[in-house]
């Protein structure tokens, strides 16, 4: 019996259909026996089918005549304005929500350090604080696999910051990327539909201590800090009074690890 580890990675693969057959019949095999996964597969493959639905209309398109390969090229050698501006407004209509915020990031400087988290997470919470639907990739009932999954790409055990005194429940987390590695991501909220976010991952060599500051990014409020190389960001749309308290208790919490 072969009983090597499932990943994160065979599961996307398994959807995607990029498994070798023996490789695939392992996955059925697992998910026939968890029926939590599965039902976490069956959303992956949902959200694809969606995606190639939404997609479609533009992958059948012509491809413009300012697009052609040999435009392109032409265009770089003369340093034509119009051909990159024409480049830029094809990527953004055709990928929109979420891949108009990477392309934005791609042509402003990157910040470094804390303010760089602190972008990150007000990013973060902008793509998926609004998303009534599906705002974390795993839910809080599912907090074990969450921690296990997250800690394994970040390289360092994860926890989990348990926010209930100060009236945020958990609901949920996902692993998001950064222009600084991966991250993970922790979502909560309160009585009043107010949802925060919490976001978390290591820093570089030259940040590994910074004290508590205010961040605003995009109209998300919220504290930036560094302890002992790990860098966290609390950000929500709540008053920075309010939310000071909040972050207090992560960085506790945090300290506590």
């Amino acid at each position: 019996m072969n009983n090597r580890l499932i990943t994160e990675d065979d599961l996307h693969a398994y959807v995607d259909d990029l498994l070798e057959p023996e490789r695939r019949a392992e996955v059925g095999s697992y998910l026939a026996g968890h029926p939590d996964v599965a039902k976490r597969v069956a959303g992956f493959v949902d959200q694809r089918e969606l995606l190639r639905a939404a997609l479609a209309p533009i992958a059948d398109e012509p491809l413009p005549p300012e697009l052609n390969l040999s435009r392109i090229i032409e265009g770089q050698r003369r340093r034509s304005p119009p051909v990159w501006r024409a480049i830029a407004a094809m990527l953004l209509l055709s990928v929109g929500g979420f891949g108009g915020w990477i392309v934005r990031g791609s042509m402003e400087a990157t910040p470094g350090g804390l303010a760089a988290l602190a972008q990150e997470a007000g990013y973060s919470y902008n793509v998926y604080a609004p998303d009534r639907i599906r705002p974390v990739e795993v839910r809080a009932s599912d907090t074990a696999q969450l921690v296990q999954w997250i800690s394994s790409r970040l390289n360092r055990p994860v926890k989990v910051p348990d926010l209930t005194s100060s009236g945020y429940r958990l609901m949920g987390g996902r692993l998001v990327a950064t222009q600084h590695g991966p991250a993970a991501m922790f979502m909560y909220d309160d009585d009043h539909g107010s949802r925060v976010v919490v976001l978390t991952r290591p820093m570089s060599s030259a940040d590994q201590n910074a004290p508590m500051t205010a961040q605003s990014n995009d109209g998300a409020t919220g504290f930036t800090w560094a302890d002992s190389g790990i860098g966290y960001s609390l950000v929500g749309e709540a008053p920075a009074e309010t939310l000071r308290p909040v972050a207090n208790e992560v960085r506790r919490q945090a300290r506590a690890i």
